[in-house]
């Protein structure tokens, strides 16, 4: 179960450091301290009875399609904001270093994920080949309104596979990067002028759209990025 895994990570001293080896860095670990006080800190539990090799090996293949995919999508994202910083469009000063900050996080978000998956012994996907030329071309303003669903995107879609997740190290990642993408989307959707939720499955809109967050399947998140990929 999800909230077991959560209890665990937060109760299992040896469980966060390696979470925390597993991601690497000092941000990392600053995303994860904030999540792990929320669940609760005691060092004195004992660890439960170790899973089997079979059930691990399961869980692991379980979570490395997810990984995967969720590198998919930082790929995309990361060479959005390479191509947007390179075009020059961006003129103004405090846009252009939010882009360059965000474009710099998803690569972290590609670099991390990438570790995992590695540790775990799987096979990182490799970058696509994307398209992002006919937004560009219609502007700035349609290169930022694409941004903020791209990043409202994001989130829906680590939102929509946290229930896959068997690994409480793993989940502990994808909620830290989860929180990270919906702050994207929040600051871009009130960049470029969007009010409340309009009912398209929380992906546009400065505020929430209701009082929880709307996951997004693996299907529908491919289908709205399928413009994006060569």
């Amino acid at each position: 179960m999800t909230d077991s895994a959560l209890r665990e990570l937060a109760d299992d001293p040896s469980s966060r450091k390696r979470f925390f080896k597993m991601l690497g860095g000092a941000g990392a670990v600053s995303a994860a301290t904030a999540f792990l006080a929320a669940c609760g800190d005691d060092e004195d539990k004992a660890a439960g009875k170790p899973p089997a090799a079979a059930e691990v090996m399961d869980n692991n293949n379980s979570d490395l399609k997810v990984l995967n995919y969720a590198l998919t999508l930082e790929f995309l994202e990361a060479d959005f904001y390479k191509r947007v910083i390179a075009s020059g469009m961006v003129k103004d000063a405090k846009v252009a270093s939010i882009a360059k900050k965000f474009g710099q996080t998803e690569q972290e978000h590609v670099e991390a994920l990438t570790a995992t998956i590695k540790k775990l012994g799987g096979t990182p996907v490799k970058a696509p080949k994307t398209n992002f030329q006919p937004t560009l071309d219609k502007g700035l303003m349609e290169v930022l309104n694409t941004a903020a669903t791209v990043e409202n995107l994001g989130a829906a879609a680590y939102l929509g596979q946290a229930g896959n997740i068997k690994s409480k190290e793993v989940l502990a990642a994808a909620l830290s990067i989860h929180s990270v993408e919906a702050r994207h989307a929040a600051a871009l959707n009130t960049l470029v002028g969007r009010g409340f939720g309009d009912g398209k499955g929380g992906l546009e809109g400065s505020l929430p759209d209701g009082a929880f967050a709307k996951p997004m399947s693996e299907a529908a998140v491919l289908k709205a990025v399928k413009p994006f990929l060569a």
